[in-house]
């Protein structure tokens, strides 16, 4: 009992080192930045507000953004996670090579993996040709409600089909429950242990034509070196790797182009 208090005392007294030493280290590692933003910062800010981080996005661009433009909420949502916590957005530098990719792309038909608070799905409503179709899937349904009302605040609903639920329960019912034939371009921003069997699952499944774009975020940091290894060493792709930084932050991480040829 005695070595077990004393085991509780240093780590107590330790806790301000740690809280100290940890917005150091994660100016300088990925791994540290994420789990001092997305886990410690947001716990302690929750505890506080008694809200979850999504729902004070929501409340900022709610507060702030024009009701009714797109481009509006982006940057309010942008500016919070600037200057007031970090979130896990593509962000506005990744954000801006997820632009010209799609551009490039002309879609018709994009699957996005991982909604979030919407803020991609956002992005890439703003360039897509008129009449294309967006679905996005995503697991937490908290993140889907506040997705829905950002899109209602920024009037795109009628552009954006939520699909609730997770990536490999909703790819294989695209072509029979959401009547997508193919796909022309992939955006994987959800859990990045599932790029690489979710890649596979929708070439299983046959909704990857020949020419769909498939876009990854985060292949650096946190990393996904299965789904890299995968399309980098696999005939049937063409790939393009797109140096950037992690979002809001300085600290380095990647995109990766993945044609499927066929």
């Amino acid at each position: 009992m005695p070595e077990y208090l004393t085991i509780l005392g240093v780590c107590v007294a330790s806790l301000p080192f740690l809280l100290l030493l940890l917005p150091i280290l994660a100016r300088r590692s990925s791994t540290a930045a994420i789990f001092w933003h997305a886990v410690l910062r947001e716990k302690m800010a929750q505890l506080i507000t008694g809200k979850s981080k999504e729902a004070r996005i929501l409340e900022f661009v709610l507060q702030n953004a024009v009701n009714g433009d797109p481009q509006s909420v982006v940057d309010k949502i942008d500016k919070y996670c600037r200057e007031k916590e970090w979130a896990m957005n593509v962000g506005d530098e990744k954000g801006a090579i997820l632009d010209k990719v799609l551009e490039e792309a002309n879609p018709s038909t994009v699957l996005e993996l991982g909604t979030y608070c919407g803020y991609s799905a956002l992005r890439m409503v703003r360039v897509l040709k008129p009449g294309a179709r967006l679905l996005t899937i995503e697991f937490n349904p908290a993140n889907a409600n506040i997705a829905k009302q950002i899109f209602r605040f920024a009037a795109v609903e009628d552009k954006v089909e939520i699909l609730e639920g997770s990536s490999g329960d909703i790819i294989p019912q695209l072509k029979k429950k959401h009547e997508v034939d193919t796909l022309d371009f992939v955006f994987l921003d959800h859990w990045k242990d599932r790029y690489q069997p979710d890649t596979q699952l929708l070439e299983e499944c046959g909704l990857l034509r020949k020419g769909c774009v498939l876009l990854a975020d985060n292949v650096i940091a946190p990393g996904t070196p299965e789904f890299l290894q995968y399309v980098r060493n696999n005939p049937r792709y063409t790939c393009t790797h797109y140096a950037t930084h992690l979002e809001y932050t300085t600290l380095r991480d990647g995109m990766e182009k993945a044609i499927f040829k066929g």
